[in-house]
């Protein structure tokens, strides 16, 4: 037994790339705007990465203290 019909094979692979550029493209535009890098939007890869990146700019004028 060879475990067929397991893994992710060749279109899991492709959903994947689709939905990692989906969710990174818009935080790469966002986050200048928020005075963060653009190469930071590659932790919104991780599931986590992307929620503490929507935190940290929903709360940014408060870490700031109030400043824009």
């Amino acid at each position: 037994m060879m475990g067929g019909g397991y893994g992710m094979g060749g279109g899991g692979l492709i959903f994947m790339l689709i939905f990692a550029v989906l969710v990174v493209v818009p935080f790469w535009r966002l986050l200048p705007k928020f005075g963060i890098p653009n190469w930071v939007s590659v932790a919104a890869i991780i599931p986590l990465g992307a929620l503490i990146l929507l935190w940290v700019m929903a709360f940014r004028d408060k870490l700031d203290g109030g400043r824009k």
